[in-house]
């Protein structure tokens, strides 16, 4: 459509197949990093020089939210350039922030295009833009509407009023299951670089090789990387502790418990410790990364969080390596 400071790309409400098999492919890491849409200024239906401007990420599954959620209203979507990271991970590094906010109200033209001075920014970017700055410098309002898109058209359908429950955080289950195919690819690729070396030094017994042995560790080595970053995510409410490092260390300890009880008899004592170090130091490893994709840590108790249990994890994956590494030697 052709607006005051040129044309402007509409854009429809519908998502087609592969939107919806982009998405999919996103989830699971697949071109994760190039799944963008070129920032700017887009129209949803035919708004008019009153409608309202929403701002959003240019990771395309933000995009595809908001252009889908707002189907059937007529508003302004100002795409601000996050280089393929979502609104809350975006703010948080600063390119969901004032600086690009003031600069993309200036490249797109907006105080031409529009009569009002007001913005709809998502409650999950208020930590990368201050809202008196951009006031300063654009005449612009920041608003800080809703913490969920899909709450966005109750709101403007309600004179633009966040009520407490679009305030709500929540991260119940589908929200934390929806998570886990990346947090699981993550764990997988230190399959070959952690996983095999470990595998390969308790299929070692003296001058002879067991494949089976090697082929036992690796499924221990997998079952550790599926604790923290599969197990701990879904029962994170359930799990004792606020550090998502020892939620995911004392479920590795059950899980350990629970398979070795039954062993004594086939496995040596050094060989369970062994075990038990790499099973519980990897899946709070994993755990602990999983804090990146929650909505309620900040930066500075993720660092706190690690220095304070990296070192332990390093020390008891320290340890089940010296005691391989005898076994090879001793056998």
């Amino acid at each position: 459509m052709v607006t005051a400071t040129g044309r402007v790309a509409v854009i429809s409400g519908d998502l087609g197949v592969s939107d919806r098999l982009g998405g999919w492919k996103a989830r699971w890491g697949i071109g994760r990093m190039s799944y963008i849409v070129p920032p700017g200024l887009y129209a949803i239906g035919s708004p008019g020089q009153d409608a309202p401007v929403l701002v959003t990420a240019n990771y395309k599954m933000s995009y595809d939210l908001v252009r889908s959620t707002m189907k059937g209203h007529a508003v302004w979507l100002l795409v601000l350039e996050t280089y393929g990271i979502n609104v809350w991970c975006a703010a948080g590094k600063g390119t969901f922030g004032t600086g690009e906010l003031v600069r993309r109200i200036g490249l797109s033209g907006l105080e031409k295009v529009v009569s009002h001075r007001q913005l709809l920014l998502p409650i999950m970017g208020a930590a990368g833009v201050k809202a008196i700055e951009v006031k300063k410098r654009t005449g612009f309002d920041v608003r800080f509407a809703t913490l969920r898109i899909q709450d966005l058209p109750e709101y403007l359908e309600n004179g633009m009023l966040t009520t407490p429950a679009m305030r709500e955080l929540t991260f119940c289950l589908g929200e934390r299951l929806v998570l886990v195919p990346m947090e699981l690819l993550i764990g997988l690729k230190s399959v070959l670089f952690v996983g095999a070396p470990l595998a390969a030094a308790y299929g070692v017994a003296g001058a002879d090789f067991s494949l089976i042995r090697f082929w036992e560790a690796l499924l221990l080595y997998l079952l550790a990387v599926v604790c923290g970053s599969v197990l701990t995510p879904l029962l994170l409410p359930l799990l004792p502790g606020r550090m998502f490092s020892i939620k995911g260390a004392v479920l590795g300890a059950a899980v350990s418990a629970a398979i070795f009880a039954p062993l004594t008899d086939s496995l040596t004592r050094r060989e369970i410790c062994a075990f038990v170090c790499v099973i519980t130091s990897v899946s709070a490893f994993y755990a602990m990364n999983f804090t990146g994709s929650t909505p309620y840590t900040s930066p500075s108790g993720v660092r706190r969080e690690m220095g304070r249990s990296l070192p332990l994890m390093a020390g008891a994956l320290g340890v089940a390596v010296a005691i391989l590494l005898a076994g090879i030697f001793t056998a």
